[in-house]
């Protein structure tokens, strides 16, 4: 089980979840719950590094907001910096995946001297993935009347908790690459619920202006991408545009995987982990 603390920052006060040892990074989703289970992303790292898994406002027992406001991409990166100066850390590194990675990336844009390294994967640095004819999200894509009947069902005041456990169940299908696996993937308990209110606020008010591919051609600091070959979410295209726009980058692509490549090809993930470990920041950059 992961050790639960409550973090008093500057900000409000924030539930994280911490485990493993080695130099601190942080671990989080913009619109995910975690909870003493862990999450399959931030397990990958708990052998290289002291995790900061971190529930956001509004996410499990940290503070609520104010005002929707909060729930931005951008006051998301300023609750991260109280909270890493809360925690007393000069500097940590940073892994996300999906949305957790498009976070990171904007985070080291406003706060490059805070994160020595950045990991981000199945992500994107624009919202263009929304009108790829290979993202599941884009009406010219075949998985997305099926996509639209999930998320019928998951936004439904309705839905029975039966329902909505099919539903997130035929989300993740479409992101997996061998589906006849589901149950040797996911045999061990873990957490990262959606949180509605975020993931409608980046769906509402983030996503429409989210475009930073030009801040990340100043950024200095080490990061590594990767992506699936068959990412239905955000396709490798975009991973590949991230990687081009960087500065100092190498790109993992997996050939075996959809969205989910720490699942899928766990022990190739965790050698990247490895890897990324060993990545020094140039501090005079």
């Amino acid at each position: 089980m992961w050790e639960k603390q409550i973090v008093k920052t500057s900000r409000g006060a924030f539930e994280i979840f911490t485990k493993g040892s080695g130099e601190p990074i942080c671990i989080t989703h913009l619109y995910s719950e975690f909870n003493e289970l862990g999450n399959y992303f931030a397990d990958v790292f708990i052998e290289e590094f002291t995790v900061y898994l971190i529930n956001l406002k509004e996410a499990g027992n940290s503070c609520k907001v104010m005002k929707d406001e909060e729930l931005s991409m951008r006051e998301t990166c300023l609750d991260l910096e109280a909270i890493r100066i809360a925690l007393g850390l000069e500097r940590w590194s940073y892994a996300g995946h999906s949305t957790g990675g498009m976070l990171g990336l904007y985070y080291v844009t406003l706060f490059p001297s805070s994160l020595s390294k950045l990991l981000v994967g199945g992500a994107t640095a624009t919202n263009k993935y929304m009108d790829h004819e290979k993202s599941m999200y884009c009406p010219k894509s075949p998985l997305n009347s099926k996509l639209k009947e999930i998320f019928a069902v998951l936004k439904s005041a309705n839905s029975t908790i039966e329902e909505n456990r099919q539903a997130n169940k035929e989300w993740t299908d479409l992101s997996l690459y061998n589906v006849e696996k589901r149950e040797e993937y996911f045999s061990k308990p873990s957490s990262g619920k959606v949180v509605q209110k975020r993931l409608d606020y980046y769906s509402f008010y983030d996503l429409p202006k989210y475009d930073i591919l030009t801040e990340l051609t100043k950024v200095k600091v080490p990061i590594f991408v990767y992506c699936g070959r068959y990412d239905a979410q955000c396709p490798l295209y975009f991973s590949e545009e991230i990687n081009e726009n960087l500065i100092e980058s190498k790109l993992y692509i997996y050939e075996r995987s959809n969205h989910l490549p720490f699942i899928e090809e766990k022990e190739q993930f965790i050698e990247m982990v490895s890897d990324f470990k060993k990545l020094v920041l140039n501090v005079t950059n």
